[in-house]
């Protein structure tokens, strides 16, 4: 097992994952990373008023660098 880190990038702010976590492949880094970034955009779409965009990204390395991001953007446009 190894320890990966999931920083997060909302639009232009970037927050570093100081403490990491540890997990057993890849396919478990994919799976986290999707699960934090489907809560945070949640939380951003509730939070959403009128028409806006949003992008946001998470991005996982380990201690040898980057291993893989995970994308999420939207587009909210009110017809009323």
């Amino acid at each position: 097992m190894a320890v990966y880190y999931f920083d997060l990038r909302d639009g232009d702010e970037m927050a570093l994952d100081e403490e990491g976590m540890e997990l057993r492949d890849l396919v478990a880094v994919q799976e986290e990373a999707a699960r934090a970034l489907a809560g945070l955009s949640w939380d951003a779409v509730r939070n959403f008023r009128g028409t806006q965009s949003h992008r946001m990204t998470i991005e996982v390395r380990d201690s040898l660098g980057p291993v893989m991001q995970v994308k999420f953007s939207f587009a909210i446009t009110r017809k009323q």
